[in-house]
């Protein structure tokens, strides 16, 4: 099971939760109609992948995009946690990549499949360092950024979720229960598109952690 570390505390990682259709403009890119509460879908823990390590595209897909996202480390399990105190729950931050088999999704979307083929190759949970969550006093003021051979390619603004992180976080321990080491990918904003070889990404998180990539 793979470890990252919070203040030089190694935390196993548990699930690997991800929220699709947080942010209204990605929606619209996609042609997606906005969900009444989140959107949650799994990727194997097998699929992270740390910085540094070369991403590698899978050869059944032409068409993998890029999608930076808040990333939330679960540092107290629990269930029914309630949004008041679900930030308590928190361990730390980071920035991190969810990659995606557009053409895959579209096929399984098309027959009613699940998205673990498209979702959940190894490689397609690219995920930074952590940063203590005693340095973000508010996830909902966090800017973040991916550029692509230099190229800004996607800027977030956390405040734009439709779904804030208490509200993600109370949702999924109602529903699955949430586990110490768990990642929550918060979702993604507008501007996906498609990687290809020697492609370089940079991420960041509001001067807080930066990672980077190379496709393969």
């Amino acid at each position: 099971m793979p470890e990252l570390n919070v203040n030089g505390v190694p935390l196993r990682v548990g699930n690997i939760f991800c929220i699709g259709r947080n942010y209204a403009a990605h929606a619209a890119e996609l042609g997606n109609a906005l969900e009444a509460e989140p959107l949650v879908f799994l990727k194997p823990t097998s699929a992270l992948l740390g910085e540094g390590e070369p991403i590698t595209l899978p050869a059944y897909s032409q068409d993998v995009h890029h999608e930076v996202e808040l990333v939330v480390m679960i540092g107290k399990g629990g269930a029914d946690i309630a949004e008041a105190d679900a930030l308590d729950h928190v361990a730390g931050y980071g920035i991190g990549l969810d990659l995606t088999a557009r053409d895959v999704q579209a096929e399984a979307k098309r027959k009613g499949l699940p998205w673990v083929k498209a979702k959940g190759f190894r490689g397609a949970a690219c995920m930074s360092a952590v940063v203590d969550a005693s340095q973000v006093p508010n996830p909902q003021a966090l800017h973040f950024s991916l550029t692509v051979n230099g190229e800004v390619r996607q800027q977030g603004d956390s405040a734009m979720m439709l779904f804030p992180v208490a509200t993600i976080i109370s949702t999924l321990s109602r529903l699955y229960g949430l586990s110490e080491g768990d990642l929550i990918y918060t979702g993604t904003p507008e501007g996906v598109s498609a990687l290809k070889s020697a492609d370089t990404l940079v991420l960041s998180l509001d001067g807080l952690v930066t990672a980077s990539w190379r496709v393969a």
